[in-house]
């Protein structure tokens, strides 16, 4: 009986002192206090090592703090202990995806995630990002797809989907999930800057124009805009308009616009102009 109840005590006090590194750690945890939370938590491992939820606040520290590597191997161990919890799978994904480039890791992690919560939006919109990564465009555009038939009026998903779509060159569908976000959120530069983009491989040179004003109303310092917006211009004949946006986008970018410009064909028209050449040789 003396045995017994010396065991009982020991592991009752073990137990109290795991909930208050635990505690402790969570609470450092909300203060912002990351490594001194990583402490924390490592000495509730030494009194309960096969803590799922130390080890994965462990991982989550980890990730804050930078160290992505250790993160995933906090995270492992988590899965080690209850591998058909979503979380931290979803974590784990989110690193490899947004911190490591390792896309076909996140992917994977995705489909565990996944697996475990099947309507789980964030996870098919990340795996979606992560497939897209992967040039893996079709299995993409089903991912995001299926993000939208659970949350269908998300900016992020249609903003992705429409750059899916434009590297199918599938441009007219790109139009369309671009407009799409921008009925969600309409002042966002690189939404006009890439539907412009579309709309000029569509030879929709005027509502290209149009889409590129949009996205410098936002940015007016940015030269890629200036520049398409003159390859445009120069394709309708505009050749005032094209010269304008041209020294425009050459004056906020002259190394890598005058480069462009010597030999664009889309440009062409403007080859005999003296001004052109005066651009070209100032």
């Amino acid at each position: 009986m003396e045995n017994i109840t010396d065991e009982t005590t020991w592991e009752d006090s073990h137990l109290q002192d795991y909930w208050d590194w635990y505690r402790q750690g969570k609470d450092l945890d909300d203060q912002g206090c990351y490594a001194q939370a990583i402490a924390s938590y490592e000495k509730a491992l030494e009194c309960r090592p096969h803590d799922y939820w130390s080890w994965y606040h462990r991982g989550n520290m980890l990730y804050a703090m930078g160290d992505y590597e250790e993160a995933l191997n906090s995270f492992d161990k988590a899965q080690e202990i209850r591998g058909s919890d979503y979380w931290a799978w979803y974590s784990r994904g989110c690193i490899a995806l947004e911190e490591m480039d390792a896309f076909k890791e996140a992917c994977d992690s995705f489909d565990r995630a996944l697996e475990i919560r099947p309507d789980d939006y964030w996870s098919w919109y990340r795996r979606g990002d992560a497939l897209r990564h992967l040039g893996e465009y079709e299995a993409a555009i089903a991912s995001y797809t299926n993000a939208l038939e659970i949350k269908g009026n998300d900016y992020w998903v249609y903003y992705r989907l429409g750059d899916t779509l434009r590297h199918l060159e599938r441009y007219e569908e790109a139009v369309a999930s671009y407009d799409k976000a921008l009925q969600i959120k309409s002042r966002d530069y690189w939404i006009w800057y890439r539907r412009g983009d579309a709309l000029r491989h569509l030879g929709e040179y005027e509502a290209a124009i149009a889409s590129y004003d949009e996205a410098l109303k936002l940015d007016p310092q940015d030269s890629y805009a200036h520049y398409n917006k003159a390859c445009c211009a120069a394709k309708q004949g505009k050749r005032q308009l094209a010269l304008a946006s041209l020294t425009e986008a050459i004056q906020l970018n002259p190394s890598e616009n005058l480069t462009l410009a010597q030999t664009d064909p889309d440009l062409v028209s403007l080859r005999d102009d003296k001004f052109f050449h005066s651009l070209i040789d100032n």
